[in-house]
């Protein structure tokens, strides 16, 4: 049963749930660049993480507050402490801990490369959701993750020779990201129905930024934070850009059209990745790299369209 806030329904311009969703993954895509652009100031992964979640922690309190306040006026119950603690730790392990990895391979990997890896993230979800909770694990998947990775290796075989072994850290933390986010998923999807999406997405976030800030202060003097003011800029355009505004352009894109469609109109966002970073970082695509970013994004747009028809 969903709360009555998060309830779905058919509204009468679905056009306008097309363009939510395609904004908000072009914000999403936005978020590798701003990043390179942030370390390119000197400013380390741990820094920009937590810088991230402060800024964006008074949105999600807020909206929090507004969603706990509606339950208590239409009389219905509050999410109890175990749900409370439950959506924390999932939304540590999806926000903070995927986040934190992605950063942190963003460090030794091109942003398209690694928004590529990430994008394989529901192939993760079919293969630990059959390996953890006992799913079916269907040919589909695992034709598709073949597909995906084949892709993937056409780009690390390119990059590993022009940039070393730095490319197989980066991969390697991604590729941890996307496990993690997938992961994330799957635990998520009963808090989700139980708590309502809303109210959930604030606890997670509101948990993650507690993580974040939590480990800035473990690992980096106070002192990091006095960053220049282009890097603080930076830091509030990956904050209210590429987390809060996609966030809540998401959630209202999925309450105009289908999952089916909202999940197509993320496969605009690794191309739009690749684009900007042609534009803002000076990235270039050889004809093998374009090949296999093709292969990627067809192999999971292709499962992502499948698996939504089978719902």
């Amino acid at each position: 049963m969903t709360r009555s806030g998060d309830a779905v329904s058919h509204p009468p311009f679905p056009l306008a749930g097309y363009a939510f969703g395609a904004a908000g993954a072009m914000l999403f895509a936005s978020k590798g660049i701003i990043i390179k652009l942030a370390y390119a100031e000197g400013i380390d992964p741990e820094t920009l993480l937590a810088l991230r979640m402060a800024f964006s922690l008074p949105f999600y309190l807020a909206v929090g507050a507004f969603a706990l306040l509606r339950l208590r006026g239409m009389g219905e119950p509050l999410p109890s402490g175990r749900l409370v603690v439950q959506s924390m730790l999932v939304g540590a392990l999806g926000y903070w801990l995927a986040s934190y990895l992605d950063f942190a391979g963003l460090q030794y990997t091109s942003a398209s490369f690694s928004r590529l890896i990430l994008f394989t993230y529901p192939i993760y979800v079919a293969l630990f959701g059959a390996l953890l909770f006992g799913q079916p694990i269907r040919p589909k998947a695992m034709l598709a993750f073949a597909l995906a990775y084949g892709g993937l290796a056409l780009i690390f075989l390119q990059n590993v020779t022009a940039m070393g072994s730095d490319v197989v850290k980066g991969s390697v933390l991604v590729t941890l990201a996307a496990i993690s986010f997938a992961l994330y998923q799957l635990c998520a999807r009963s808090l989700l129905q139980r708590v309502g999406s809303a109210l959930f997405t604030c606890i997670a976030m509101i948990s993650a930024s507690i993580m974040a800030i939590g480990q800035f202060a473990v690992l980096r003097p106070v002192e990091a934070l006095m960053v220049s003011p282009h890097g603080l800029m930076l830091a509030v355009s990956v904050a209210i850009g590429a987390t809060v505004l996609p966030t809540f352009l998401m959630n209202a894109a999925l309450k105009r059209i289908s999952a089916q469609a909202n999940s197509m109109i993320s496969t605009v966002s690794p191309v739009a990745t690749m684009v900007l970073a042609v534009i803002f970082l000076g990235e270039s695509a050889s004809p093998a790299e374009l090949a296999g970013a093709v292969l990627v994004m067809a192999s999971i747009g292709w499962f992502t369209l499948s698996d939504a028809r089978r719902r």
